[in-house]
């Protein structure tokens, strides 16, 4: 199973406020290279969002949906990535001093992906974590350092027509 956690120097509010805009998810997760809600309100149960992955000249779209929500520190979803399965992917935030401790931990649940995992496939997916909080973290710290909280820009989203408002069809 792999699990890694990353301590962003930002409150658990300003975390959440990137998690749960769902137009932001392929700012932060590695491999993705779009992302829109398609269903339900994000982050709340059985919400999904679209998504697009590039790999070279082929391009998969697949959704991502929420299994478990409970606002500002919990968030588990269900990747699908096609012929490949699915995974679960589980996001915890703690908070830690002034800080928030994040703790990120996904594991195949059906298909390929769980037939095939094995300790390279976990390596893998360790190296994909830590470039994933690495954004993650850049994304919530620019954004106090450009001195608006993480939460501005999701509310400049939902204003625009995007990010937590309901979902586009």
């Amino acid at each position: 199973m792999a699990v890694r956690h990353r301590l962003i120097k930002r409150p658990p509010a300003d975390v959440w406020a990137v998690l749960a805009d769902g137009n932001r998810y392929a700012e932060w997760v590695v491999g993705t290279a779009s992302s829109r809600p398609v269903r339900g309100r994000w982050p709340h149960k059985d919400a999904a969002i679209a998504y697009k992955v590039r790999l070279g000249p082929l391009e998969l779209s697949s959704e991502t949906v929420v299994r478990r929500c409970e606002e500002g520190s919990v968030l588990e979803l269900e990747a699908k990535a096609g012929p490949l399965g699915t995974a679960r992917i589980a996001i915890e935030l703690r908070p830690w001093g002034d800080h928030c401790l994040v703790v990120f931990d996904e594991h195949p649940l059906q298909g390929a992906g769980g037939r095939l995992h094995n300790a390279g496939f976990e390596a893998l997916i360790q190296v994909r974590h830590r470039a994933m909080l690495g954004r993650l973290a850049r994304l919530c710290e620019h954004e106090a350092r450009d001195g608006r909280a993480a939460g501005d820009a999701a509310d400049a989203g939902t204003a625009a027509g995007h990010g937590r408002g309901p979902a586009h069809a």
